[in-house]
């Protein structure tokens, strides 16, 4: 899951061990670089400037910033450590109150596929934070600034609806079965290599590198799950750890959107609503019914034949994901962006010559044509290395057809088959169990449509020194920095800087005020 929008709107995606104890799993990691810990730990840094080119506007902000840049070599695979290497970009701003200063923070956006190396311009948003740590960004293995799997892909992302008919479902297999070989003609020795277990193994060697005896951690989304491997690895590493809009443990795979339906329709709805009471701006309807029903139009519309906007022809495959990328951010900005393009997409449905509004461009580029960030393409690989997928279609169009009443508009986005159930290689490791005892923060909202909160209650539970703050009445991806909820922000602030979980779980209500205690 892509948490990239939370750090955009606040700064401008064989060794067979599973979750052993941590100690134990710690021990058995370590031993995974036994006679060449020398290679990797000791080896010594070249901090550089960050801007690669002229064109690069990511690297100017960062060198602005006062950040530095370096690359850290690490074995591409930890069973064979004196085999081939890779190297992964890091980023660095030093803590502004050196005198005080407490450690590392590694800060993980998500995805997976996000590039980390721009995180640390966080720092601007988190001055009491960033006077204790220096700010580390680390694009994960493949990802980012780092040498990426070519996976020959015109999209951005295989996420598409499966549509009304077995027919249509046929039609998505057919479009993930060419992805997969896609992925498989481009670096097919690298696919098996591009797993969370390796990401959090070369985190290791970055607090190793960096000379810090543990490692703090922000990550959201997907980077929930990242840094909850990494306490299930290196639990007796891991110092202060934030996972904010956490991944279901137990979801997290191939079919990691399965879950999304209900928690996708409950955001749209409280979009509608809002939408409804702004009906003289956007005339989407008077009702959040009403609302609705204009969507409902547009999804038929493209589904008897695509909508013209533009150069691009929107079908059903495009509508529902298009719906859900909006939808990660609540804020009265995000809504009112939501609701212009679906003006637009109502009036394309109606026959109307229309022009892809500058809001969506990007995303329909991204979809049609690849041009966009490639997290996505970045990220599959990696949940297909993670864990295996049934290799049956016919299972997913049963799931879809068994929700298809309740989930009408998003089961056949959420429950479609993926590029993972014809991935060319098999994982070489079973998943990660998670269940531990670190203490560590979790920050979710409820209304979170991308990492639904039932998930977050079970990464919590499956983490049981940890302790939970709940940004009640909330529909947005991502609670801390992102929503401007003071009473968020002050108890994860207080966390990091001065390190005092919650007495208990903790809620606070969506205009910023405490809601009081589990």
């Amino acid at each position: 899951m892509r948490a990239r929008k939370i750090v955009t709107a606040v700064a401008a995606g064989a060794t067979l061990m599973t979750g052993m104890a941590v100690t134990g799993q710690a021990s058995a990691d370590a031993a995974d670089l036994a006679g060449a810990a020398g290679t990797f730990h000791r080896q010594t840094l070249t901090w550089h400037g960050c801007r690669t080119g002229p064109d690069d506007e990511t690297g100017e902000k960062l060198d602005a910033a006062g950040a530095q840049c370096a690359e850290v070599t690490v074995p591409l695979d930890y069973r064979d450590p004196r085999g081939r290497t890779i190297s992964v970009a890091i980023s660095r701003i030093r803590a502004t109150d050196p005198a005080r200063r407490r450690g590392a923070l590694l800060i993980n956006p998500g995805g997976p596929g996000g590039s980390g190396v721009p995180q640390v311009l966080l720092a601007g948003y988190m001055p009491a934070v960033a006077a204790r740590y220096d700010l580390i960004g680390m694009d994960p293995r493949f990802v980012g600034r780092n040498r990426q799997i070519r996976c020959r892909w015109t999209t951005d992302t295989p996420t598409r609806s499966a549509g009304p008919t077995r027919r249509t479902f046929d039609e998505s297999v057919t479009l993930m079965k060419e992805l997969a070989d896609g992925c498989a003609q481009g670096d097919r020795d690298l696919l098996p290599h591009a797993t969370t277990r390796n990401t959090a193994r070369d985190m290791d060697v970055v607090r190793e590198v960096l000379g810090e005896p543990k490692l703090s951690y922000l990550g959201y989304s997907y980077g929930t799950y990242l840094g909850a491997v990494y306490t299930q690895m290196f639990g007796a590493r891991a110092d202060r750890i934030v996972l904010d809009s956490a991944v279901g443990p137990d979801v997290y795979g191939p079919d990691l959107l399965s879950e999304n339906g209900p928690a996708i329709a409950a955001a749209l709805r409280n979009w509608a609503s809002w939408a409804a009471a702004r009906d003289t701006e956007y005339g989407l309807g008077t009702t959040e019914a009403e609302v609705l029903a204009t969507v409902e139009r547009v999804n038929q519309a493209a589904t008897r034949r695509p909508l013209r906007v533009g150069p691009y022809r929107l079908g059903f495959q495009h509508v529902p994901y298009l719906l859900f990328v909006r939808l990660y951010d609540d804020r009265p900005e995000a809504y009112a962006g939501l609701a212009a393009e679906v003006r637009v997409l109502a009036d394309a449905a109606r026959g109307r010559t229309v022009t892809v509004p500058a809001s969506l461009k990007e995303t329909l580029d991204g979809l049609f044509t690849g041009s966009g960030s490639a997290e996505d393409r970045a990220g599959t690989p990696i949940i297909c290395a993670d864990k295996p997928a049934t290799r049956d279609p016919q299972s997913y169009f049963r799931d879809i057809q068994a929700h298809r009443a309740d989930e009408p508009l998003f089961g056949p986005m959420t429950r479609n088959v993926s590029p993972c159930s014809f991935w060319p290689t098999a994982p070489v490791e079973a998943p990660t169990t998670i269940g531990n005892d670190v203490p560590l923060l979790v920050v979710g909202a409820t209304g979170d449509p991308v990492t639904p909160y039932p998930g977050q209650r079970a990464m919590h539970r499956a983490l049981t020194g940890s302790r939970m703050v709940t940004l009640r009445g909330a529909y947005r991806h991502g609670a801390y920095l992102a929503a401007g909820d003071t009473c968020v922000d002050a108890t994860v602030n207080r966390y990091l800087v001065d390190g005092v979980l919650p007495g208990g779980d903790t809620v606070c209500d969506r205009d910023g005020a405490p809601g009081g205690r589990r």
